[in-house]
């Protein structure tokens, strides 16, 4: 039996059941919106769980599911060695968000990353401290910087509204996931245009460990994927 995750409510897994409907694979919901359980009409031997989007990667990478659609930002971000844990089988065209480094829009000095790094350096200088990033992504920021040769920074967790840290002056810059900007842009931030970090959407993983087994093969195929 194979178990496939998909999102467990909104927009999300409506979109997802309408992609596996166009593909020729039914999945609704059964019960009531609190029951995490579903049903599949088009494929044999498939069982299919809902689960937020965060808990598939880790599922995917532990083996208790087999198949899992999720933002291919969380796989990056909660998997250390994704590639060693999933593949990716196919983006699926929707759920597009981009992680994004976004700094105060009165730095009129700061609109590249280079002029970024040198601000955190002067930063570190005048105030005997590390410039703060806000951000729940740290894994990936930090590699993205790294890769950058950007340091003098600190990262900070953030748990609740991003954007609103640097009003809060709990951090200078964030580092966060958006669609259109336009929070941001209501926050007075602004993004830097060369520091896209990653350009998410939703995405179907499969575990490594049982990717070329015939009967996930099959279940592709089924798909056409």
């Amino acid at each position: 039996m194979l178990k496939l995750g998909v999102p467990s409510k909104g927009r999300l897994m409506d979109q997802t059941f309408a992609w596996f409907a166009a593909h020729g694979v039914t999945l609704a919901r059964s019960g009531s919106d609190r029951e995490y359980a579903g049903t599949v009409a088009g494929a044999e031997g498939v069982q299919l769980v809902l689960l937020s989007a965060a808990e598939i990667p880790r599922e995917l990478a532990a083996g208790r599911i087999q198949l899992g659609v999720t933002g291919s930002d969380l796989v990056r971000e909660k998997l250390a060695g994704w590639r060693s844990d999933v593949v990716e089988i196919a983006p699926m065209g929707f759920g597009h968000a981009d992680l994004v480094l976004a700094v105060p829009a009165c730095w009129r000095d700061c609109e590249t990353l280079d002029d970024f790094a040198v601000i955190a350096r002067d930063f570190r200088a005048a105030h005997g401290m590390r410039l703060r990033i806000a951000t729940k992504y740290h894994r990936l920021v930090r590699a993205f910087l790294s890769a950058h040769e950007v340091a003098d920074y600190q990262l900070v967790d953030s748990q609740g509204a991003t954007e609103g840290t640097v009003a809060n002056l709990t951090a200078e810059a964030i580092a966060d996931i958006t669609s259109s900007g336009e929070t941001l842009r209501a926050n007075h931030l602004k993004i830097l245009p060369d520091a896209l970090i990653h350009a998410s959407q939703a995405t179907l993983f499969a575990a490594r460990a049982v990717a070329d087994q015939p009967d996930l093969r099959g279940f592709l195929t089924r798909l056409g994927v």
